[in-house]
Formats: structure tokens, C-alpha cells, sequence
């Protein structure tokens, strides 16, 4: 069915008069009369009853004129759809993100997104970075969240984050006595750490032998693990000691303390990541002008 037809089928229906529908329309009479007797052909029943002085809808027309209706109505919402996903405002954005970027302003970057584009669905998927960084690559998320020192190789993004590393301790460590609020990491050579694991988060794992490397020690590595909060949770059940990026501090618990270390040119990254694939492009850029304005108010 020509939707063309419909549309001049509904003109008329309201108008109940063929000058004004003409009018409404932007078109002279003649066409319209013969839209009409062609789409009463091709549907084998009169639509109107015509006399010299008015149109009305015979039951046939009073009948089409509901389906018209929702048949244009969802023309118009298909089409808008169409132009809303082809334009980034709407649709389904997959955000990779590890546990610990809840305390890196993921919700408020949740938040933002909800009232600046709030028909852009969002999927989240918690992955450490090496999960991320294969979904990206195999276009299963949209953009991520990755803690690693450089731009992956394949990937689009800007960093995100930088921030020192600190320690993690037991509440009422030795090395706590004197200070609560800094140690010397040297005061730490003789405990056993928890580490980030070094095959899931190579980057992580060499920053932390580097920071200790500098004080003086290498650490005696007595758990890896694939989670930051497990890190700080190992830590807080007197499974060791830890460094850990200071954006953790915000994660409690209630039994573990945190203290800043001497400052180190060794910093924990965060970087917000992307495939090349244009694809994509238009609903990630919601999402990324909040991400950016987000960084410019910090």
C-alpha cells in the first residue's frame, strides 16, 4: 500500500473536503482525486460518499482510516528511530569497566549520560583489562575502561585518570604508629604483598615492582589476584599488605587504613578506550562528551 496514498487518504478523511485536504497537502485537486480512485481500486472499496457540497467516509473509509493512522504513526516513529541511532541519540551503548571504576566516577558518569541522551541505553560489562581490551577488539563493547599505562595498540581513547598509588594496611600496622597518614614503603620490605595478577594486568603488576624497586626491596608476592577490591578485601583478613591506586581509598572497608606513599613518578592510569569502527561512532559520542566535560569539571 502506497503510504503516500494514505497520508492523502487521511488528509481527506479529516478535511472532509477535497479543496482543503488539496491545500493541507500543498497540491491541486486533481492529483488528489486521482490518489484517491486509485487507492479505492487497489483496495476494491469506496472510501468516501461524494455529493457537490461535502465528503464523508463510508464504513470501509471509517475503518482504513484507524489503520491509517497507526500505519503512519509508525512510519514516523520507524524513521525517527532511524535518524535518533544514526545520530547517537539513541540506542544501546556496551561500557566495559573493571570493579574499581565505581570509584572513578562511573556512576556520575552514568548519571550525566541519563539526562543529557536519556534514550541511549546502557549495557555494562565488568571485565578486568585484558577482557576488555579482546571485547573491544572483536567489537563486542562499545568503549571501556582500561588501567594500563599506554594507548593499546588498535584502539582509539584518551586517559582518563592518574592517579599515586598507595599503601593498603591492616588498621594498627607497625608501620601506622608513627603516622596515619604516610609511611616509608621500605618499613614494608619484610611483609608479604598482594598483588594485582601479572596475566591479567601486566602493566599494574610491573608499576607496583617498580614503586618498590625504587625504595629499595623487591616485594615477596604472596597472593595474585584479578580484582582490586579483592586486593583491598585479602588485605582487610590479614593476607598482607598491598599498593593499590588511590581511588581505592574510597572502598573501604572499615578494618584496613590507607597512607600515602613518598611520591613517585609511578602512577596508576585509567584510560577510556574505543575500536576504530564508524559503525559505533555515532552512539558512543553521547557518551564520550560526558566523559570529557566530566574530567574538565575534576
Amino acid at each position: 500500500m502506497d503510504l503516500r496514498r494514505l497520508r492523502y487518504f487521511v488528509a481527506l478523511a479529516e478535511e472532509r473536503h477535497f479543496g482543503r485536504a488539496a491545500q493541507r497537502l500543498s497540491l491541486s485537486q486533481p492529483p488528489l482525486s486521482h490518489a484517491i480512485r486509485r487507492l479505492e481500486d487497489e483496495l476494491g472499496a469506496i472510501l468516501f460518499n461524494r455529493t457537490s457540497r461535502r465528503v464523508s467516509l463510508t464504513p470501509a473509509g471509517a475503518a482504513l482510516l484507524r489503520e491509517a493512522r497507526a500505519i503512519l504513526q509508525r512510519t514516523e516513529n520507524a524513521s525517527a528511530l532511524v535518524r535518533d541511532v544514526a545520530s547517537g541519540r539513541r540506542g544501546r551503548l556496551r561500557v566495559g569497566f573493571s570493579g574499581s571504576t565505581i570509584y572513578r566516577g562511573l556512576p556520575q558518569l552514568l548519571d550525566g549520560l541519563r539526562k543529557s541522551a536519556p534514550d541511549i541505553e546502557v549495557e555494562l560489562h565488568e571485565m578486568n583489562s585484558a577482557e576488555q581490551i579482546e571485547a573491544l577488539r572483536n567489537d563486542e563493547l562499545s568503549l571501556g575502561f582500561v588501567h594500563v599505562s599506554a594507548l593499546p595498540s588498535g584502539l582509539q581513547g584518551f586517559r582518563y585518570r592518574s592517579e599515586p598509588f598507595v599503601s593498603c594496611l591492616p588498621r594498627g600496622h607497625a608501620a601506622l604508629r608513627e603516622s596515619k597518614s604516610r609511611i616509608k614503603l621500605i618499613d614494608l620490605q619484610d611483609e608479604d604483598f598482594i598483588l594485582f595478577s601479572r596475566h591479567v594486568s601486566p602493566d599494574y603488576y610491573e608499576s607496583i615492582v617498580a614503586i618498590c624497586r625504587e625504595a629499595g626491596f623487591l616485594p615477596r608476592v604472596r597472593f595474585e589476584v584479578r580484582q582490586w577490591l579483592s586486593v583491598v578485601a585479602l588485605v582487610a583478613n590479614g593476607g598482607g599488605v598491598a599498593l593499590v591506586p588511590g581511588a581505592l581509598t574510597k572502598s573501604g572497608p572499615n578494618n584496613v587504613i590507607y597512607a600515602a606513599l613518598p611520591k613517585s613518578p609511578i602512577l596508576s592510569e585509567t584510560w577510556c578506550v574505543w575500536a576504530s569502527n564508524a559503525a559505533e561512532c555515532s552512539i558512543r559520542g553521547p557518551f564520550l562528551d560526558v566523559v570529557r566535560a566530566y574530567i574538565n569539571v575534576k
